[in-house]
């Protein structure tokens, strides 16, 4: 109770340990809350959580309720997965995949996500996962990142088609990207342009927090 009192005057460090994915993973009491960090961006708990409940507010969270299938590619410490199952009190599955087991270790240690029902946590490389499964959803979610970094696949039409294949008619397509610079301003409009308007509706959320931006796909039917 101390540590969380004192971290509305100063953050407080109560867990650092280095990852070979993500370098180095913080978990620290901040304004009475735990986040979890990398070296240079917020991973979980912090302003990501704000970020993505933005994108989930406006699909609509009564619209999420009724979805059978979700999956997050890139958990980190599940700040999104806690967004949908104590906000928005979803039932449905979640699949969340994560490359980096470390953090899902502090994820479960710090943010109890091994306790949610109705979540599957699979280790694995999100391009990987995303070739060999033959399941369906009704969101997807990308939030994949290694510290500031975003691997080039996101971007890449093989990848884009592979995820439109897997939601399902009037489903949705989440994308947490960064816009530090004019290079990755261009490559989420290039990102923008693998969607077809006659069967995608996309939205940009522009320029959330310092860093992101929101990209959100619905496929039409």
């Amino acid at each position: 109770m101390f540590k969380r009192l004192f971290s509305y005057i100063i953050p407080l460090n109560i867990f650092k340990q280095k990852s070979v994915i993500s370098q180095t993973l913080e978990v620290t009491w901040t304004n009475g809350k735990l986040v979890l960090d990398s070296n240079n961006t917020n991973y979980s708990y912090g302003s990501l959580q704000r970020i993505l409940r933005k994108g989930l507010k406006t699909i609509g969270f009564e619209k999420i309720k009724t979805m059978d299938n979700i999956l997050v590619l890139g958990v980190a410490g599940g700040s999104v997965i806690k967004t949908l199952v104590d906000e928005i009190n979803y039932k449905g599955k979640i699949t969340g995949v994560e490359i980096d087991k470390a953090v899902i270790e502090i994820a479960n240690k710090y943010f109890q996500l091994n306790k949610i029902q109705n979540l599957e946590i699979i280790i694995d490389d999100a391009f990987e996962f995303v070739l060999k499964t033959k399941d369906k959803y009704d969101l997807i979610i990308i939030d994949v990142f290694q510290d500031t970094k975003m691997p080039n696949f996101l971007f890449e039409t093989f990848f884009i088609d592979r995820i439109c294949h897997l939601i399902n008619p009037k489903s949705f397509i989440l994308f947490n990207t960064m816009l530090l610079n004019e290079k990755q301003k261009q490559l989420n409009l290039n990102y923008e342009n693998n969607f077809d308007s006659n069967k995608y509706v996309v939205t940009k959320i522009r320029k959330q927090e310092e860093y992101n931006e929101l990209i959100l796909v619905e496929k039409k039917s």
